[in-house]
């Protein structure tokens, strides 16, 4: 007897381990702003063929089926469930969400470009909108010392009511970008994505054009996270990782019984 079936089973706890820890870090960003749950997905090993299907089974005659033994499984990676969160209204003039598609984007400390769904911003001491890290907002939108009320319209538009002006000016405009694979974007922790070769390249422009959602003043959006479902899926998760470690002590009972006996 071979300890393959061993081997399989541990596939599958270290895969059914890693599902929980996708779950877990959903759960524990629940009340995350912007936050995309991430789902794992699985893949089978490779198999062993130890019987080809159509090979001859006789000088006359071939197997219909063949005999193939898995070598277990593997988590094959975790995408974003790109879903809109629910809007939390905070009515604070600088916190913004995107009803649609598309995110922020942030100057990093390194020169590059950041995404983001965390809309809830500030301003620095010269008046320049800023995350709550103190990254920068593209394009850079500086609200001017002494407005009395800003507006963001929902294509990005950024008016201010100035002292004694009686008509809003505008001070910048907020530009969003959208990927065509979303899911493929790298989180950098933070609530900032990163652009890779798997989401394309952004694609910048106006809000609420081109597939790119409105901008959503005084909201924040909330985490798509479903603690139901993510429940379920724990559960779920426990008990295949409970079959995989009864299947790794049956198989050692059944090879100390063959060491005992035979």
């Amino acid at each position: 007897m071979t300890t393959a079936a061993l081997h399989v089973a541990r596939t599958g706890l270290d895969a059914q381990n890693m599902r929980m820890q996708v779950i877990a870090n959903n759960l524990a960003n629940v009340n995350t702003t912007g936050f995309k749950r991430d789902r794992a997905s699985f893949e089978t090993l490779a198999y062993q063929t130890m019987t080809a299907a159509g090979a001859p089974s006789s000088d006359s005659t071939k197997f219909a089926t063949g005999t193939n033994l898995g070598s277990g499984v593997a988590i094959r990676g975790t995408a974003k469930v790109d879903t809109q969160g629910s809007m939390q209204t905070t009515d604070n003039a600088l916190d913004m969400a995107i009803e649609g598609g598309g995110y922020f984007q942030i100057q990093m400390p390194d020169g590059t470009t950041g995404y983001t769904r965390d809309g809830n911003f500030s301003l620095s001491s010269d008046g320049t909108l800023v995350t709550s890290e103190g990254y920068q907002l593209q394009p850079q939108i500086q609200i001017p010392d002494g407005a009395e009320k800003i507006t963001i319209s929902k294509d990005g538009t950024v008016s201010v009511n100035l002292t004694g002006q009686t008509e809003p000016s505008q001070v910048g405009k907020i530009e969003t970008a959208r990927f065509t694979n979303p899911s493929g974007l790298e989180s950098l922790g933070g609530n900032i994505l990163k652009e890779t070769a798997s989401s394309g390249a952004a694609q910048v422009g106006a809000p609420n054009t081109e597939g790119r959602g409105a901008v959503r003043q005084g909201s924040l959006e909330a985490s798509n996270v479903n603690i139901v479902e993510e429940l379920v899926d724990m559960i779920e998760t426990q008990r295949a990782y409970e079959v995989n470690s009864k299947m790794i002590k049956s198989t050692d009972e059944m090879l100390q019984y063959v060491n005992q006996n035979i």
